[in-house]
């Protein structure tokens, strides 16, 4: 298992943490979706690190924007 944590940008109440935890738990392999509505902080366990283009679409799906830089 691994434990990666990026930032999300735009998520303003519990809808948009809903939105992007199930977007993200979609990507295969991940296991737990942890975020974090003040910071923006969004933390994802997996059985291998996912991509963070796999986690920037699941996070576009959702309408936001993940910072990669």
């Amino acid at each position: 298992m691994s434990t990666i944590t990026w930032t999300v940008t735009g998520m303003t109440c519990g809808h948009c943490v809903k939105a992007v935890t199930e977007e993200i738990s979609a990507i295969p392999g991940v296991s737990d979706v942890a975020v974090e509505l003040e910071s923006g902080l969004v933390t994802v366990t997996a059985e291998t690190d996912p991509t963070a283009d796999a986690v920037a679409a699941a996070v576009d799906e959702a309408g936001y924007t993940l910072v990669t830089a």
